[in-house]
């Protein structure tokens, strides 16, 4: 009996080990790649944000043909930056690869740090310069604060995380007292339909929306209070040369680009953990099992401290006021 249970467990794992090593090989032969990609992806947004800029000039006169384009390249233009090194996408793979989170929850969440992102360039340049009426320095400066702030969120989030994986941690190691029943009692028979009027166990949606609301909100937060570079870019100069509407459309557009790259990453690493998660349920107790995912919980709260902490003390105003255009 064992023997045949052994070899239905190896039948049922190898596809799994075989679908990890694949992973494991495109991984190993991305990092390898990834210097060349990056410089490719910024040699490419800077021939898109040329086009931009002069699209931007064309769309007083043809704003059906030159803005249609621009809100191509626009959506080109954030899937590429998106590519680049950033601090969201230290937040979202951190957090997916060590947090249970349904395929809903992250889209939602990567679309809305996107969004958030693009908005805040939108609200800062229209509220600056439209609005108040200040320079360009101060808007520089303004930028460079909201950046420094999302870098202390990122350290709130960790330290956030990292409180409710050590509450969970002690208490799966305190010791548990033997439950004793002296009587049992059947008055009642509960059930989803049963209409007693009662409060029921909630589903897997419900106890995921309910636990993790505040933490989605953080992250969000985290992630997209740093205004886009690129956006703000494209804002200035369509105010300088009096098309301010159609920059704000490119911001916008170049948001829902960067949305798809984070949320591609984002389902990569959601994948990859569910199957790193399925190919340690073979291979480990229930006792384990309890104690795996708080421990995860800290490590990624650890580096989410340790990632905030460095980005905090490397910001500074970058060259004419802290805007970086490929950054």
């Amino acid at each position: 009996m064992s023997l045949m249970f052994s070899q239905r467990r190896a039948r049922r794992v190898w596809p799994l080990w075989l679908l990890a090593l694949a992973l494991a090989a495109g991984a190993l032969t991305l990092w390898q790649y990834w210097p060349q990609i990056l410089l490719q992806s910024a040699i490419w947004q800077k021939g898109l944000h040329q086009q931009m800029t002069q699209l931007l000039q064309q769309v007083k006169t043809a704003p059906g043909q030159a803005g249609g384009l621009l809100m191509l390249f626009s959506l080109a233009y954030g899937v590429l930056h998106a590519l680049g090194p950033g601090h969201g996408k230290v937040v979202i793979t951190t957090f997916l690869a060590t947090h249970p989170a349904r395929l809903n929850i992250t889209l939602r969440l990567t679309l809305l740090a996107s969004l958030l992102q693009g908005s805040v360039a939108i609200v800062l340049v229209t509220l600056m310069l439209v609005v108040l009426q200040t320079s360009s320095r101060q808007l520089h400066l303004s930028s460079y604060w909201l950046e420094k702030g999302s870098y202390l969120l990122v350290i709130g989030l960790g330290i956030w995380i990292g409180v409710r994986a050590l509450k969970t941690l002690l208490r799966q190691l305190r010791p548990r007292l033997p439950i004793t029943i002296r009587a049992l009692r059947a008055a009642h028979q509960h059930h989803a339909h049963c209409g007693c009027g009662h409060a029921h166990l909630p589903d897997a949606q419900q106890v995921a929306e309910a636990v993790s609301v505040k933490t989605q909100l953080l992250l969000v937060a985290s992630m997209g209070l740093r205004p886009c570079s690129g956006a703000i870019m494209m804002l200035l100069f369509s105010r300088v040369i009096g098309v301010y509407l159609w920059g704000v459309l490119s911001a916008v557009v170049m948001a829902l680009g960067t949305a798809l790259t984070i949320s591609a990453i984002g389902l990569l690493v959601l994948r990859a953990r569910t199957l790193a998660q399925r190919l340690g349920d073979e291979s480990r107790t229930a006792s384990t099992a309890a104690l795996a995912m708080p421990l995860l919980a800290l490590i990624g709260s650890a580096l989410l401290i340790a990632a905030g902490l460095a980005l905090w003390q490397s910001a500074a105003p970058g060259v004419g006021g802290g805007l970086r255009p490929f950054g």
